[in-house]
């Protein structure tokens, strides 16, 4: 046999200790007479998965970890751990054991089959696949998910949510600048971020059910696919992060003006005072909304980060009202426009001071 590696596996992970030495061992079976590693890349879980993997390591070559500090996101995840290997071809799999590591030969096979095939999908959809013990309300969601992005991307899948694929190493390389690496399907951005249209093929597993960890799903991970179908459709006219921050922004002012309402209209407290609670009220609110979404994969954490976060962004968006203000006022005075346009050049220029020093000053110290 070679010694040229034939395949990496990239096995992007979060609190996943307890599967790490059941999925080597998974994978050992599976891929008997053929030289791959695989690659763990952890961001950095608190239960020990990264020292789980080196005890590994020690022993078995073909494993090794990347463990990431200060970073988070299985996409980027993905893209960092298959631009790390000299195998021509790397697949990705799930470190929960979902995902059917016995099709892995399968899927190499049909790539060194014809030149002509870019990527391998596992798929549930296809003819002889299946979603395994789902519930009825999950696979309803997983439909919805399914028609909405192929009728976004048009990338014509059975299984675009699928995060099992095999892919020709030169090919992801050269497509990784063009990644947004946003949420939890790194699939859908790199089929869509080719330069031309992929030539795939789906292969058929049924999803297992994870016997060990939690699940990592939740209203938050449906959020960044909604985000991530956003940046493929719009993100090159207006940045998603950008879009994120105003829109959340846009909910901030109705918060200032629910809480402005309820202090000034309804408990007669001084306007003044209502306009002060309200102001810090909404910056509170976007704050914490822009941690947790806009900023989720450098989110801060614990006290004393999150208290200097808010400090900041409280300041970075006060000099943002002067500015706002400023630049509205000045345009109305010298008549370059109707007062709308005056009002509304003044919040864009506030919204992008807002973003852009929250950017460098808030998030982007740690």
């Amino acid at each position: 046999m070679s010694d040229l590696l034939d395949l990496a596996v990239v096995i992007p992970t979060f609190n996943e200790k307890a599967n790490v030495p059941v999925l080597v061992a998974k994978l050992d079976q599976a891929l008997a007479g053929l030289n791959w590693e695989a690659i763990f890349v952890d961001d950095d879980s608190p239960d020990g998965t990264a020292d789980a993997v080196r005890n590994i390591a020690r022993i078995d070559r073909r494993v090794r970890v990347i463990q990431r500090i200060g970073r988070r996101g299985l996409a980027t995840a993905c893209i960092e751990g298959m631009c790390a290997t000299a195998a021509p071809v790397v697949a990705v799999i799930d470190g929960d054991l979902q995902h059917d590591e016995t099709i892995l030969p399968g899927m190499l096979a049909a790539l060194q089959a014809d030149d002509a095939l870019d990527i391998v999908i596992g798929s549930r959809f296809v003819e002889g696949g299946g979603t395994g013990e789902w519930d009825r309300d999950r696979v309803a969601k997983s439909a919805l998910a399914t028609r909405l992005s192929q009728r976004v991307l048009d990338v014509g899948l059975t299984d675009p949510m699928s995060g099992f694929f095999m892919i020709r190493t030169s090919l992801l390389r050269a497509m990784a600048p063009r990644l947004a690496g946003i949420g939890f399907k790194i699939l859908l951005d790199i089929m869509a971020a080719g330069d031309r249209p992929l030539r795939f093929v789906e292969l058929p597993y049924v999803f297992r059910c994870r016997s060990e960890g939690e699940s990592k799903l939740d209203h938050v991970v449906a959020m960044e696919y909604l985000i991530a179908l956003y940046d493929r459709k719009f993100g090159r006219v207006v940045p998603v992060r950008f879009a994120m921050f105003s829109a959340i922004g846009v909910i901030g002012v109705g918060i200032h003006m629910g809480v402005l309402t309820l202090l000034y209209v309804g408990l007669g407290a001084a306007f003044l005072l209502g306009q002060i609670v309200a102001t810090l009220a909404a910056m509170t609110f976007n704050f914490f909304l822009n941690n947790a979404l806009t900023y989720r994969d450098r989110r801060l954490k614990g006290w004393r980060q999150m208290f200097d976060g808010w400090v900041s962004f409280c300041l970075v968006c006060s000099v943002g009202a002067v500015a706002n203000v400023g630049v509205a006022a000045f345009l109305y005075d010298f008549r370059y426009g109707p007062w709308a346009a005056s009002a509304l050049a003044g919040v864009l220029i506030g919204a992008v001071w807002n973003y852009a020093l929250s950017s460098r000053f808030t998030w982007g110290r740690y």
